[in-house]
């Protein structure tokens, strides 16, 4: 259960990290997507593994998130401190949030568009591969079978060999 809650958490901060230049331009840095993924990806293993951590690695896996967590805050009230007065001012406005979330909702439904645009695309072109026809026909032709021969001895079948010219395997 611990994992589970832990996992979760780990799971919404990192998607928080990884907005965080879509919301909060002014605090994110170069690298924050990267720590984003790393997040989601500890949230993702200790949701899926659950049942597996107890005891000691329970342990070990609490105490190396209460680390993340102290050492994330300390950045974070780093860069506040770093910010000018009027930036954390600004901040602090609710309409600075209101443009923020409309320009999040302008870009996830432009992407969301490209994302159609591309799946049809690529969709109408596999169905074009697929019913395209070169025009080329592989039938055979239906030639009369030969008639088999019934071979009862070996002397038979060295005389057929010989009559058609000798060509053996």
């Amino acid at each position: 259960m611990v994992a589970n809650l832990s996992g979760s958490l780990a799971l919404v901060v990192g998607l928080a990290v990884l907005l965080l230049p879509l919301m909060a331009s002014e605090l994110s840095r170069p690298r924050d997507a990267m720590w984003g993924a790393l997040v989601l990806l500890l949230g993702l293993t200790l949701v899926s593994s659950a049942e597996r951590l107890s005891g000691s690695p329970m342990l070990a896996v609490l105490c190396g998130g209460l680390l993340i967590g102290r050492l994330g805050t300390e950045v974070l009230q780093l860069r506040w401190r770093a910010l000018s007065p009027e930036e954390q001012q600004r901040l602090g406005s609710l309409e600075r949030w209101q443009t923020s979330l409309k320009e999040l909702q302008i870009t996830l439904s432009r992407s969301g568009t490209a994302a159609y645009n591309t799946a049809s695309t690529l969709l109408s072109a596999l169905q074009r591969k697929g019913n395209s026809s070169n025009g080329k026909r592989w039938v055979r032709s239906d030639a009369a079978p030969a008639e088999a021969t019934v071979v009862e001895s070996f002397a038979e079948i060295d005389q057929l060999m010989q009559a058609g010219g000798g060509e053996a395997g």
